[in-house]
Parts: C-alpha cells; structure tokens; sequence
C-alpha cells in the first residue's frame, strides 16, 4: 500500500492539494477586494457610481455559480485573444466568428501552441482565480455593506461634528469598525470559497476531485502496476475528511480572530468580554 500511495500519479494528487491551498490564498485576498471596492461604490453618493457598485453585486449574485463559472471564463479567454488579434493580426481578413467556432490567428493564441505546458496551466489557473474572485467578491461586498450600514451612524455624525473630512471619517472610523459587523458573514463566505473549489474540475484543471475520480475507477495490469476495482468511495472519502478537518482549523482561527475584534467593542462579543473581565 505505501508503494502504491507514492506512484508518480499519487503525486499529482498530493500536488492537486496544494494547487487548491494556493487557489484559496490568491482568491480570498482578491476577492475580499473586489468585495470592499463593491462596497464602497455601493453606497457612494455619486449615483452612476452606486449604480455601478449595486449592479455588480445584485447581477453577479442572482447568477448561478456554475452558469457564470462556465460563461465567465470563455467569456474571458476568447476576449482576451480577440485583443490580441487585433493588435498582432491587423491585416486578417477573415470573419473571426465563423459559425460556433472562434477563429483567431495562431500569434494571438493565449497561451501560444508551442508554449510550455506549464505555461498552458498557469493562465488556466490564473483565468480560474479572477473568475473566482469575481463572483465570491460579489457575495464578499453585499457583506460588507451590509456591515457599513450597521456601524452605528451618531460615531459618524460625531467624527464629522469634529471637523473630520468624509474621507477620514471613512477610513478611521467606518472601516476599523465594521469588521466586527462583517466577520461572521465573511466567515460563511470563506467556507463556501473553500466548499467551490471543486469547480476547478470544470473549468479544466487537474484538481483533487479530477485525480480521485481517475485515481480510484478501474484499473487493469493492462495499464498499471497496480491494478484495483472501483475504489473512487475511498478517494472521495478521503477527499471528506480533506475538507472537514480544513473547515475545523478554519472555524477555530476564525473564533480567534472574533474574540480579538470584538474585544472592547460596543457588540454583545464584547459585552461578555467586559463581563467576564
């Protein structure tokens, strides 16, 4: 059984783990920006802006996931191609649309044909983590502006009464304060982040669910050292208990980082913190 866990293949999926760890450490960033400058537009006062912010968050979020996921990234690439088409290729004289087919010339490929492999999997992720950050971001900014709204408005009135500028009452006072408000919603958030990882199956990269589902069907002495019926049950068992203990270390640092915004907070968090005290 260890010489069977340490094949070449069963490294791919010890490497698909972390693929998903780096995944969630570039994507909750990003997204957790989007989400803030969603926010914020969200309830500017200029109206276009506003708009623009409000839109973003009630198109993307009334979107299912795996519909946008889907759209969204061809979507992506083949804008990305046509840009590049029209700048490397101005004298094309061919429909770029031919029917269901994309057509574009062979320098404005992303990535190129002749390109290292992993190069091809490195845009495929890149493409993958925007996607991801553009729709969770959605999700991240009706959080937070919610937890604008809920930081209590006399402190605003108060800062400005004190000859604060909108922006400085924005930034020191707004801000440092509706994290308290925006955790347990961001929390929420991060669980379903780290439950969607498995879309990156869809969208063509060779995660853990792909290598469970191909490590674990059938397997003959015809094409392997170690043949084995249908063990996909285990694989996706294993790719459970992956998944819980990450959502109980995360729930336990989570907590931590509650207990230390709320302390001295006017939250019932920190209320009981006095109390205890």
């Amino acid at each position: 059984m260890a010489c069977y866990l340490t094949t070449g293949k069963h490294m791919s999926i010890y490497w698909s783990v972390l693929t998903v760890l780096l995944l969630l450490a570039i994507t909750a960033p990003a997204a957790l920006a989007f989400g803030f400058a969603g926010a914020s537009a969200a309830r500017s006062r200029l109206t276009p802006l506003s708009w623009l912010g409000r839109g973003y968050i009630a198109v993307v979020r009334g979107v299912p996931d795996i519909a946008f996921f889907l759209f969204f990234v061809i979507a992506l690439d083949q804008m990305i191609e046509w840009a590049r088409h029209k700048i490397k290729c101005p004298d094309w004289d061919q429909p770029i649309r031919q029917g269901s087919d994309f057509v574009v010339c062979q320098a404005a490929k992303m990535p190129l044909g002749n390109a290292p492999q992993w190069v091809h999997e490195s845009y495929g992720f890149m493409i993958a983590v925007f996607t991801f950050a553009i729709v969770f971001g959605a999700f991240a900014a009706n959080v937070l502006f919610g937890a604008m709204r809920a930081v209590p408005k006399a402190q605003l009135e108060t800062a400005e009464s004190y000859g604060m500028t909108p922006r400085q009452t924005f930034w020191r006072i707004l801000v440092p304060q509706m994290w308290v408000y925006a955790l347990p919603g961001l929390s929420n958030l991060w669980m379903v982040l780290i439950k969607a990882t498995p879309l990156l199956f869809l969208l063509g990269i060779e995660d853990i669910v792909y290598w469970a589902r191909e490590l674990g069907g059938n397997k003959t002495a015809r094409f392997t050292d170690y043949p084995h019926g249908d063990w996909r049950m285990w694989y996706f068992l294993a790719l459970l208990v992956f998944y819980l203990a990450f959502t109980k270390v995360s729930e336990v640092i989570l907590s931590r980082i509650m207990t230390r915004l709320t302390k001295g907070q006017a939250t019932s968090g920190g209320e009981a913190q006095r109390k205890a005290a």
